[in-house]
């Protein structure tokens, strides 16, 4: 199947499984792309071969703490024991390497799910936007002042646990208490998407919907800021074409006002390529929602645009 599995070694000696859909006919240009908080690459196969259809070489790489990838510091849940945001952007850096060196000459297009946009952002800061096109969906990169509540509920919960245990008020917070603000909702993960399938096929993942751990949290959320860094965002360049997806449905970007805030800074910052794509009933996995199709379609359409101009 085009979709393989290959392992990959990283400078931070995590083993990193990666899952490459190799492109059918002339490549266009080449996709990488990171997975949200608590899933893995496995999740992309059907936006993979998509891709791949359509000439794109697609590459998704299990994040540190997920999946099939492995590290003395990273057991499921946990970045690293120290500097794990850090060492999730080398990784990252790592993958970007590897797919420039194979599939060389073409175009390279960072897209990011949700802690993946994150992930995407902070990578493309790391390499102050040197890349061909950086697409973010479902990906709240507006935290601002909650940083510091969260940080203080992590460090309540530390006086009572380790810091790889997992943090069971961040999940009471965030994944159960997203359920509980959909209407009428069938599981409590219905603020994944409004169809059943795609929502009992994560429950069923014995790789997705596990609690993350404390540290795990923390990292995420000095990620998050370093992803919000105005100074970091000024130095890549104002004509980098950006993607947004958000849904109004989605707890996770507060019903698509974290994704409109992040396009405004983006254009105060100056940046003259900012696509958004927003859909008024969507929840939080655009590409496992009502209407995954056609937004696999728009954004070949616009990686086609970008890589087109770039070549």
């Amino acid at each position: 199947m085009n979709f393989r599995p290959e392992t990959l070694e990283s400078p931070t000696r995590a083993r990193i499984r990666l899952r490459v859909a190799e492109a059918q006919g002339p490549a266009r240009g080449v996709i990488q792309i990171h997975h949200g908080l608590a899933e893995h690459s496995g999740r992309y196969q059907r936006f993979a071969l998509f891709l791949s259809e359509r000439g794109f070489h697609v590459a998704v790489q299990d994040q540190r703490g997920h999946g099939e990838t492995t590290a003395p510091d990273a057991q499921r849940g946990v970045f690293a024991a120290r500097d794990g945001w850090s060492r999730v952007v080398a990784d990252a850096r790592a993958v970007e390497d590897h797919l420039r060196e194979r599939f060389s000459g073409l175009p390279l297009i960072l897209y990011g799910h949700s802690m993946g946009g994150v992930t995407a952002m902070t990578h493309a800061m790391a390499r102050k936007g040197a890349v061909d096109g950086m697409a973010i969906w479902n990906s709240n990169l507006a935290m601002g002042s909650r940083a510091g509540l969260i940080r203080t509920v992590l460090a309540l919960e530390s006086l009572f646990k380790k810091p790889t245990d997992p943090s069971t008020w961040m999940e009471a917070l965030t994944f159960k208490g997203w359920g509980k603000r959909i209407k009428n909702a069938r599981t409590e993960f219905d603020w994944l998407s409004r169809l059943p399938e795609e929502v009992d096929a994560y429950i069923a993942d014995p790789l997705a919907g596990w609690p993350a751990s404390i540290s795990m949290w923390r990292d995420l959320v000095e990620g998050t800021l370093r992803g919000e860094d105005e100074e970091a965002l000024r130095l890549m360049p104002a004509d980098l074409p950006i993607h947004l997806a958000a849904g109004g449905q989605d707890p996770v970007v507060d019903n698509g006002a974290a994704v409109k805030t992040l396009a405004a800074r983006l254009h105060a910052a100056r940046f003259t390529d900012v696509t958004m794509r927003f859909d008024p009933q969507g929840r939080h996995e655009t590409l496992h929602d009502t209407g995954f199709d056609q937004a696999m379609a728009d954004f070949a359409a616009w990686a086609e645009r970008v890589c087109g101009r770039a070549g």
